[in-house]
Order: structure tokens, then sequence, then C-alpha cells
């Protein structure tokens, strides 16, 4: 499946991802967040896993498996736009917005915010079609809650 979607992110114009793809997708890009700051820590992959549990019902075995692949196809691609073009066509704005929560958890999970955590997320919610006002109250509901 990696190889396979590796392609499909690679391709001049990806058909829309299945379901699992863009799981794998969007964890990948939650793994690059927490990766961005060179400091991918416990506390990151905790709130990864967290996240993936709840988002999507599984188990702490398929979380596992899915973060390593998804830690996998993270150094492999080659730029972020890819994951988020995928995740943007898979995934409807409201859902887009707690993708941007999600990341903002990861951001924040470590409790410290780096120059490079906070541009990449500049990047991600633009190119997930959600405005800096919205990703601003996304991170404050995430630093509250």
């Amino acid at each position: 499946m990696f190889d396979r979607l590796l392609k499909s992110l690679l391709a001049p114009a990806p058909e829309p991802l299945a379901d699992t793809d863009a799981r794998l997708a969007l964890t990948a890009l939650l793994v690059r967040i927490a990766r961005s700051d060179h400091d991918y820590d416990r506390a990151e992959i905790d709130t990864i896993e967290r996240i993936l549990a709840e988002r999507f019902g599984l188990d702490a075995p398929e979380v596992s498996a899915l973060l390593i692949e998804a830690e996998g196809l993270e150094a492999a691609a080659p730029d972020t736009v890819r994951f988020t073009r995928a995740i943007k066509d898979a995934v409807p704005h409201e859902d887009r917005l707690a993708v941007v929560e999600s990341a903002w958890a990861v951001v924040l999970a470590d409790g410290n915010r780096a120059d490079e955590e906070d541009a990449l997320m500049r990047m991600v919610a633009n190119l997930l079609g959600v405005g800096d006002r919205e990703s601003n109250m996304a991170r404050q509901r995430v630093a509250q809650g």
C-alpha cells in the first residue's frame, strides 16, 4: 500500500484517495508536523496515537501499524503539498477543520511551539482551505481543552 500511495501522491493528477489511503496521508502529515522542529518526541507520538485511535476507532496494534507505515511514507514523500492536496480532495471542509485541530494538538503536545512548526501549520491550514482565523481558533480550542 505504501508504494501505491506514494506513486499516487507523486502523480501529476492524482486520483482521489480511498479511505485507507487518506488515513495514511493524514497520519503522515501529522508525523511531518511533529518532525518539523527536528524533535519527534514521545509526547507528540502519544498525541498522534490518541488522535488515530479516536478519529478512526483503531485499537493499539492497528494504531502502531498505521504510525509505522506513515513514518516511512513521511520520510519518503518529497513535500507537504502532496499530503495536503490528497487530504483536501478526500475530506469535506468541516472535517478539514478537525484535521487542523489535530495538527495543532501535535504541535502543542510537547509544550514548545517552534518557528518551523508555526510556519508549517500556516502552510498546511492554507493548503487545506482553512483560513488563518479558523486555524487560530482551532489552536485555541486545543490549547484550552
